[in-house]
């Protein structure tokens, strides 16, 4: 996914282009990429730095959806990373798609429902029986009972909609289960396939491209969101390994971590 970085391995006539081929945005994603579970990883803010020292917009994509986005900012700011306004949830896009107004079930953390209430829409105690929306984050407490609410309300005629399709997050004790793998459970259950709002989809499309513009550069590590993104905006991507992609073949470089793609893709 993505126009493919040529590879850093086979001598000096393939090392990555640079001069006008090289854009000013960058966007970053932020587990697997920034840190693991809240573990800052190696470089990541020294990364960052180099970045901005060297004239880049950044800004921090993420599907996560659990925290609030001012979270998100001070557990960069704790890292040494300044975030300011910089921070692209995937709770936010998917909360564009809803109506002013609309009576909505959560199933998500803190950051979703902030994000669907500055949208300017109602969250309705679980049970009710006809919202027009129902909304799937990452929920650790998922069960067969959160299922079943879900099932009456989807097949009541509610509106499915999630945050990403991402089957599986990593942490440091290996992958665990994402948005996707729930949001599968439902639509076996309700025969419905969910409208979807962060990478890559058009609304996270969206709220990039209105900050960084028509030329960037996406960083992370899945091909199936961070690649299919950069692609979608006609960006470069550049493919951090981690766990989710150490087993899988790709079309872009793999670089060992965020500082060094950075050194390979940015202009001094």
């Amino acid at each position: 996914m993505g126009r493919a970085l040529r590879s850093r391995t086979e001598g000096s006539r393939n090392e990555p282009e640079r001069s006008d081929e090289l854009t000013s945005g960058w966007a970053i994603d932020l587990d697997g990429v920034v840190w693991l579970s809240g573990r800052v990883l190696e470089g990541a803010p020294e990364a960052v730095s180099l970045l901005r020292a060297r004239g880049h917009d950044v800004i921090f994509v993420t599907n996560s959806s659990f925290y609030r986005r001012d979270e998100v900012a001070e557990r960069l700011a704790a890292i040494g990373i300044d975030a300011l306004d910089g921070v692209i949830t995937s709770a936010m896009a998917t909360a564009s798609l809803l109506e002013v107004g609309e009576a909505v079930m959560v199933v998500g953390g803190p950051g979703l429902h902030e994000a669907i209430l500055a949208r300017g829409a109602e969250i309705v105690p679980d049970g009710l029986d006809k919202p027009d929306a129902v909304v799937i984050g990452i929920e650790p407490r998922f069960d067969y009972e959160r299922l079943s609410e879900v099932m009456v309300a989807v097949d009541g005629g509610a509106r499915l909609l999630a945050t990403n399709r991402d089957p599986t997050f990593p942490t440091p004790d290996g992958l665990r289960p994402g948005c996707g793998a729930l949001v599968a459970a439902v639509s076996a259950a309700t025969g419905v396939q969910a409208t979807f709002g962060g990478k890559p989809e058009a609304a996270t499309q969206v709220m990039v491209h209105e900050r960084l513009g028509a030329g960037g550069v996406v960083a992370g590590d899945r091909n199936d969101t961070d690649g299919a993104l950069a692609e979608a905006l006609g960006y470069r991507f550049a493919l951090i390994s981690s766990a989710v992609n150490a087993g899988y073949e790709a079309d872009a470089v793999r670089f060992d971590g965020l500082l060094d793609a950075v050194k390979s893709l940015s202009t001094a």
